[in-house]
């Protein structure tokens, strides 16, 4: 057996033509634009790419893109009193707070202090209550990515098993909620689960998010399953350096009905659901009708 590639690349470049026709739609309709703010605290490289991916692509469908890069030293009564002046903004519809961010910052205080109706990252206390309840909230970009590429591959995710390698706050967590929303019956393992590999063999869906490199082989998936790789991680082969994800791609590949690859896997639909966030929290805030296919 050999899997069909879930291209999210192609499937993130949809995403954005779609907001960028509903941006349209809020521009000439309701003399609207939807704005979305990115705060950076410091020098991080990995960062600094990513946040310039993001105004990048945010201007590339027509929003407005508000950066503010801070010193690494930064206070945090500094960073709160900018978060404070975006949360009263009317032309921000979105607060990113990059992460992470330098050690002497509390990162949950400053997340939390986001106005839970701009917080598109889908990290506020307030919108993983609601996810956690079924309510509707604003949902982390790459779980929503992840359920838009499954229902597309699907369509009706009902009825099927799912497991969630990982347990984080950032996709563990907040991926199985949304499978849970889809009527799948969700296992969350993590690295003491017992017989991680028995666990893995009976998922019809099988989404990988710890941060390791290849640590689940093509023998730990169930023939014909889906296999989605949140990983990313940079490794050393041959004295260059690669990009690989959680999942051993050839061998799972020989053996999975579906699978996303790493790069070009999920990484894409982040951003791209970042953007889908930010012009449903527009409509929102302004009481028009959501864009269709870009929230839960």
């Amino acid at each position: 057996m050999t899997a069909t590639i879930i291209d999210g690349k192609a499937f993130a470049a949809k995403v954005r033509e779609k907001v960028a026709a509903h941006v349209r739609h809020l521009k000439e309709d309701h003399g609207l634009t939807p704005g979305l703010a990115v705060v950076l605290v410091g020098e991080d490289p990995a960062s600094q790419v990513y946040v310039r991916s993001k105004g990048k692509q945010t201007v590339e469908v027509g929003m407005a893109s508000f950066e503010h890069r801070l010193e690494a030293d930064t206070s945090e009564r500094a960073l709160l009193e900018l978060i404070d002046r975006l949360n009263a903004d009317p032309q921000v519809h979105g607060i990113l707070v990059q992460l992470p961010l330098p050690d002497h910052l509390d990162s949950d205080l400053v997340i939390n202090r986001i106005d839970p109706t701009k917080d598109v990252d889908g990290f506020h206390i307030s919108n993983v209550g609601l996810l956690g309840t079924g309510q509707k909230s604003m949902v982390p970009c790459t779980p929503l990515g992840c359920l838009m590429m499954l229902r597309e591959h699907h369509g009706s995710l009902s009825g099927m098993n799912a497991v969630v390698v990982g347990r984080s706050n950032i996709v563990g967590k907040p991926m199985a909620q949304l499978l849970l929303g889809d009527s799948c019956t969700v296992t969350i393992a993590h690295s003491r689960t017992r017989d991680l590999a028995a666990v893995c063999r009976g998922a019809d869906i099988l989404v990988a998010a710890v941060g390791r490199p290849r640590m689940i082989p093509g023998d730990w998936v169930k023939p014909g399953a889906t296999v989605i790789d949140v990983g990313i991680n940079r490794i050393e082969d041959g004295g260059k350096a690669k990009l690989v994800g959680d999942v051993d791609f050839d061998s799972a590949a020989a053996v999975a009905g579906a699978i996303t690859p790493v790069p070009g896997g999920v990484g894409p639909m982040t951003i791209a659901c970042l953007l889908a966030n930010t012009v449903v929290a527009a409509a929102r805030a302004n009481g028009l009708a959501e864009p269709q296919g870009l929230t839960v």
